[in-house]
């Protein structure tokens, strides 16, 4: 019997006892990130988001098996945020649904819920009307033309079924009981209301495809509610992703089981915290950065130069050299010269062991202020 059918179905049961202390950590590191990133400013607040949602939309694709260009889904998302600085590289239009799904559900979360709203996130999803080489029902509630809606592994023949979900006929009924549901002020904790609205939609699974997808975008809009902030600091995705085996594994069993659901929200609140852990070392580089800026305020660098040295800071690959600097700062390779020498001079940039055919820099160490 899957969870969907039983009695109480979708009356959910947990343990409140058992989940107080786990709560109270995950909150406490909840609330000591968002503080130290208050500290750091508006333009550097925006940065962070910036590095964040990448992180979120990359990973929530990579989950289902598809790849985007991390620098790409950055610059399309620079752009939409208004910060036109931060995009370096060229857009991947393949990312365009799930960047326009997650900016709307996030920079729009108090906006209410609509069936017409899950459509349109869909519908972006699968621009082509295809899945793959498969032909999909988008923007509309599927209707298991092609049988029952389950989750299968395994080769052809030999295949496992993980999950069957609600029948087509019930899944209008469904989706108003959840949709009224998510759009009612929450009576319970914020991190919990994510993790109950993650697993009903994915039980439910109105759609032919992208039910995965959709389900961590509402975790995080109904995060971004709770939190009174559209700015995302953390990545639910990426953690996801990185604990992708026993993420399948608790929703397997808890859509196996009944309406108990402790031991799904005890995953997911580990989960948040792991996010939040996760998103230390972004904070660490904004503020950084932040700390970079402030040493540094009173230096007369160029737009070239700034631009480069936030690129830097910003997690370049590699060592800084003049061909590097000339190809993206698209100046000449003198000027390139030039623009380091002048911080090397200055004590920003320092000279690498090598010899004189490969020179490069690094930034030079910061001291604490």
């Amino acid at each position: 019997m899957y969870i969907w059918e039983q009695p109480d179905w979708p009356h959910f049961q947990w343990d409140a006892t058992r989940l107080a202390q786990p709560l109270a950590e995950a909150h406490l590191k909840q609330g000591r990130l968002l503080g130290r990133l208050e500290a750091v400013g508006f333009a550097l607040q925006a940065e962070a988001a910036l590095l964040t949602t990448t992180e979120e939309t990359v990973k929530n694709a990579e989950i289902e098996g598809e790849v985007l260009d991390r620098a790409g889904v950055r610059s399309s998302l620079a752009r939409r945020l208004g910060l036109p600085d931060a995009a370096m590289a060229p857009e991947d239009r393949r990312a365009d649904g799930i960047i326009e799904m997650t900016l709307d559900a996030t920079l729009n979360c108090a906006v209410p819920l609509t069936r017409d709203r899950l459509f349109a996130w869909q519908a972006a999803l699968f621009p082509t009307g295809r899945s793959g080489l498969y032909a999909i029902q988008v923007g509309a509630w599927r209707n298991d033309a092609k049988g029952p809606m389950q989750v299968v592994s395994g080769p052809v023949g030999l295949e496992k079924i993980h999950f069957q979900a609600p029948p087509a006929d019930r899944v209008d009924a469904e989706m108003s009981a959840f949709i009224d549901w998510f759009n009612r002020p929450p009576e319970i904790d914020g991190i919990l209301h994510a993790a109950i609205a993650h697993l009903w939609f994915v039980t439910i699974h109105p759609f032919e495809d992208g039910n995965g997808r959709i389900a961590r975008v509402l975790a995080d809009m109904s995060l971004a509610r709770s939190e009174t902030s559209p700015r995302r600091f953390y990545s639910l995705s990426g953690q996801i992703r990185r604990d992708r085996s026993s993420y399948y594994g608790s929703l397997e069993r808890t859509q196996k089981s009944d309406l108990a659901i402790t031991a799904c929200l005890l995953w997911f609140v580990d989960c948040f915290s792991k996010a939040i852990g996760q998103a230390e070392s972004v904070c660490a580089a904004v503020l950084d950065k932040s700390r970079f800026w402030q040493q540094h305020a009173l230096n007369a660098f160029n737009d070239r130069q700034k631009a480069m040295l936030n690129r830097v800071l910003d997690g370049f690959e590699g060592h800084i050299t003049a061909r590097k600097w000339a190809a993206l700062a698209k100046c000449s390779l003198p000027t390139a010269q030039r623009d380091i020498k002048e911080l090397a001079d200055a004590g920003v940039l320092v000279r690498n062991d090598g010899g004189s055919k490969n020179t490069s820099y690094r930034i030079a160490v910061q001291q604490s202020v």
